[in-house]
């Protein structure tokens, strides 16, 4: 029988996160158990458990959130505890209110969870007294301040790796496909062919996606990072040169689509096309050369001249009538796409 894929995850969490998380947790309980012996530190656990994060600011947020969601659940508790008294259903009731407070203030999911999750907990497990419900706002706070140090010295992670690969990865493709491009314009093509150029155009759009995502990961994972001075260029370098490249998959995925829909066996005739096809291997080579600058090429092989191939405006003859749309339409990206990588003085 297979595990369904919805309680399994496509990747394991690296065994560093499973370290500091088990480290977190039973540094929280024997620090609490010390404070608090005459109770067990239930709480002061969760709390540990759930702020190990893969990045030390998520851990402020998960602390923010479970602070405030604890300390709001045991008032309600506190509170329900000393206008009810305790029979059993008054945890029912606890579990209601908390959630309906929640919602009333607009928490998010997490915090209206933990609030909820709070109440029921210290009626179940305790006793609604000040002194009780006090203590178990101190026993999470210690929990929450031991995962954040925790987190915070334990090798923070830096998601740098990814984003350069990711990166590398579009920056290499995208030079492919106007390789592609150009080889196929001069040529007649099956249709066969036709729709392998589409797709292959389409799959940048993803690629520009994870990219975005990777960087986005890698600037999250150093923000309160004590790491961050070392890589913070690099992001910064990275993000850039994803603002140069974002434009030109939009403008390689418009070309190959105007030409496949107006492609004829005739098109490859047309001078402009030979000329617009040199242009296109251009752009290809200095997209590779502002990765290779970046410092992000996926492979040493891809290394290419460090001198820029885009040099001069193309300039052509007029078309014939039945092909000037489409040799318009591929002149203007890639007019944008020298503009991206030109930097005219």
């Amino acid at each position: 029988m297979r595990i369904p894929a919805a309680i399994r995850a496509s990747q394991r969490s690296p065994l560093l996160q499973v370290v500091k998380s088990a480290a977190a947790t039973i540094a929280a309980w024997l620090i609490a158990g010390w404070v608090f012996p005459s109770q067990l530190p239930v709480f002061a656990a969760i709390a540990a458990l759930l702020v190990v994060q893969p990045s030390v600011n998520q851990s402020l947020s998960k602390a923010l959130e479970r602070s405030i969601g604890v300390i709001a659940g045991v008032v309600i508790a506190m509170g329900l505890g000393l206008l009810l008294g305790s029979p059993s259903w008054i945890v029912l009731l606890a579990i209601v209110v908390a959630m309906l407070v929640a919602w009333i203030f607009r928490a998010s999911p997490g915090t209206g969870n933990q609030v909820a999750i709070s109440a029921m907990l210290v009626l179940a497990l305790g006793s609604s007294s000040p002194e009780y419900a006090f203590a178990r706002i101190i026993e999470t706070l210690i929990g929450v301040a031991i995962g954040i140090v925790v987190n915070a010295l334990i090798v923070p992670p830096v998601l740098v790796a990814p984003a350069r690969h990711n990166l590398g990865l579009l920056g290499a493709e995208l030079a492919a496909s106007l390789d592609r491009l150009a080889d196929a314009l001069p040529n007649p093509q099956p249709p066969a062919r036709m729709q392998e150029l589409m797709l292959e155009a389409r799959l940048l759009r993803p690629m520009k996606d994870a990219a975005d995502a990777a960087i986005a990961a890698g600037e999250e994972s150093l923000t309160l990072n004590p790491r961050r001075s070392t890589h913070r260029a690099d992001l910064r370098e990275m993000r850039a040169l994803l603002e140069r490249l974002s434009p030109i998959v939009t403008q390689v995925i418009g070309m190959t689509r105007a030409y496949a829909d107006h492609y004829d066996d005739s098109i490859g005739e047309e001078p402009a096309v030979i000329a617009i096809a040199e242009q296109l291997r251009r752009a290809g080579h200095d997209v590779r050369l502002a990765v290779q600058i970046a410092d992000v090429a996926p492979e040493p092989e891809t290394l290419t001249s460090a001198i820029p191939a885009l040099t001069a405006p193309l300039v052509i003859r007029p078309p014939s009538s039945q092909h000037w749309i489409l040799i318009g339409s591929l002149m203007e990206d890639l007019r944008r796409i020298r503009g991206e990588l030109v930097d005219d003085e």
